[in-house]
């Protein structure tokens, strides 16, 4: 039998309760009768198995035989699967640099964290098919990376009742833009048929046609653009305005 992996149970089947987010629960120590088994550990071999196989394939089990330990051992260390996940999304974000101080250019500060994140996550593709919102990202990796956008925002003039909707927009180009590339492959014979497709509706779609969308693969480029779009939309100033 495989073993539990739901978010809700806990090894013996007893239902989790108390707080749900792994950050908001202290680390417990490891047992001196067992293998040393540490927190960075676990993470490391959880990211190594979702960039390898993807999300679907990622089990307690599965990452306790990767770790050479029981799944006894592993459960004392992270309660569930989501934990895990959690642990490993806050580890992409820390290879996000984030620079020790801000530049006196805040809009080119904002656009040079993005443009690293969003190559972190295509690093880990499975990263960019986790829902936005489906337990709060409380790492200290994310939260590093939270604070310097929202300041970058602040002093780029952004008044502090629209920053959490810019920050939304931002955080959805990247995770939009990025789950787009990683999951979309045509093959040279499905361009030619979709570009056919357009062609032989031109009168019903004469923009679309004519724009060849479907066989538009210039990601850096148009992410580059649309993240200008949205900057420009948000009134983001280059020029410092807040300390």
């Amino acid at each position: 039998m495989e073993a539990i992996t739901d978010s809700e149970h806990t090894p013996d089947g007893r239902a989790h309760r108390g707080v749900g987010s792994v950050w908001l629960r202290p680390a417990r120590a490891g047992r001196s009768t067992e293998a040393p088994l540490t927190r960075e550990r676990i993470v490391g071999a959880a990211v190594a198995l979702l960039d390898e196989e993807g999300l679907d394939r990622l089990t307690m089990r599965r990452l306790a035989e990767r770790l050479g330990a029981g799944a006894t051992t592993l459960y004392w260390h992270v309660t569930t699967k989501d934990d895990v996940v959690d642990l490993a999304v806050d580890a992409i974000f820390g290879e996000t640099p984030v620079p020790d101080r801000p530049t006196d250019r805040p809009r080119d500060d904002i656009a040079r964290l993005l443009h690293d994140w969003r190559r972190a996550v295509l690093r880990h593709p499975w990263s960019a098919e986790l829902p936005s919102r489906r337990r709060p990202l409380l790492g200290p990796n994310f939260l590093a990376w939270m604070e310097f956008l929202q300041s970058a925002l602040l002093r780029a003039g952004l008044g502090e009742d629209r920053l959490n909707a810019a920050t939304w927009a931002l955080y959805n180009h990247v995770m939009g833009a990025t789950a787009a590339q990683s999951s979309l492959r045509l093959s040279a014979e499905e361009a030619r048929a979709g570009r056919d497709y357009l062609e032989g509706r031109r009168e019903r779609y004469p923009t679309v046609a004519a724009h060849s969308y479907i066989t538009d693969d210039d990601w850096d480029g148009n992410f580059a653009a649309g993240l200008e779009y949205l900057l420009d939309g948000m009134g983001a100033r280059q020029g410092a305005g807040r300390p």
